[in-house]
């Protein structure tokens, strides 16, 4: 490819409606949805940028800084940069959280192996939880909130990795899973070649996934300190999803089995976590002044 390419010839065509959890969906008011979408489409089309197979590191860093010159508004390079820098200034939000993302995304170019889960956690600083983050801002919610918010979004970044991992491996070289923990299971990143996970494979897997599950019980009262109904019911079903998704993942191999919700999945689990919320709002009525 040649040094003129620009980030639109890399993109992968996916939106909003292809993530595995909710973007911006109906529960969400609709005034907050359109600065929302403008930040999922600065943050899908980095990440494509930083993600495409056979763009070079150096053509990537180049565009990834194109991105943040037209975000801080130093230059007018890449269209969803300078619209969501408008939508940002028109809404007097900080473009700090979508700056973060960046920071990830030039790690995902220049960084392949995670040593240990406290680098990985360092990495879900700038990838995941600028994402829930923002979603706070933009409803004026506490940023007293944000330790229950960065570990949902950790937990749905790990569940991402855990997903793709024999993907992430074969076509951009890049291996999420913790180098310490294959080290202790005798294996290497060799082992996400296979076209089934081996056991020792599948006991890094299962225990990354147990990690999750203690995000999420740390995530588990977030929804209830959200102070707009909407965006609380909104992160319920969310945290339902990715207890689900989490809980497979223990039992089975993302190398050869879905781990993917289908269509009938996700009834009964939006069905709970409606109860879920409904019960939560109940008791938080009900409850005494003063307790939390």
């Amino acid at each position: 490819m040649s040094g003129t390419i620009t980030a639109s010839e890399l993109q992968s065509g996916k939106g909003h409606r292809d993530e595995n959890f909710p973007v911006a969906s109906a529960l969400i008011q609709p005034r907050h949805r359109p600065v929302i979408l403008a930040f999922y489409r600065f943050s899908r089309a980095a990440d494509d940028v930083a993600d495409h197979p056979t763009a070079s590191p150096t053509e990537k860093l180049r565009l990834l800084e194109n991105f943040r010159s037209s975000l801080m508004g130093e230059s007018d390079r890449t269209d969803q940069a300078v619209t969501l820098r408008e939508i940002l200034r028109t809404r007097e939000l900080t473009p700090q959280h979508a700056a973060d993302l960046l920071e990830a995304f030039r790690r995902d170019v220049t960084v392949l192996r995670y040593p240990g889960w406290d680098g990985l956690m360092e990495y879900c600083r700038y990838s995941a939880m600028p994402v829930g983050r923002f979603v706070l801002d933009v409803h004026g919610e506490s940023s007293e909130i944000w330790p229950a918010n960065d570990a949902l979004c950790a937990a749905l970044q790990i569940i991402n990795h855990l997903q793709d991992c024999a993907k992430d491996y074969r076509d951009l070289d890049r291996v999420y899973l913790p180098l310490d923990a294959m080290s202790q299971a005798g294996i290497g990143p060799e082992a996400l070649k296979a076209p089934k996970a081996s056991p020792a494979l599948r006991r890094v897997t299962a225990d990354l996934a147990r990690r999750t599950m203690l995000l999420l019980e740390t995530a588990r009262p977030f929804a209830s300190r959200i102070r707009d109904r909407r965006l609380a019911l909104e992160v319920t079903v969310i945290q339902r999803l990715a207890e689900d998704l989490a809980a497979k993942l223990m039992r089975r191999d993302p190398l050869s089995e879905r781990v993917h919700h289908t269509r009938l999945e996700l009834i009964p689990l939006l069905m709970g976590a409606t109860v879920r919320f409904l019960s939560t709002r109940a008791y938080a009525v009900r409850k005494p002044p003063g307790l939390r």
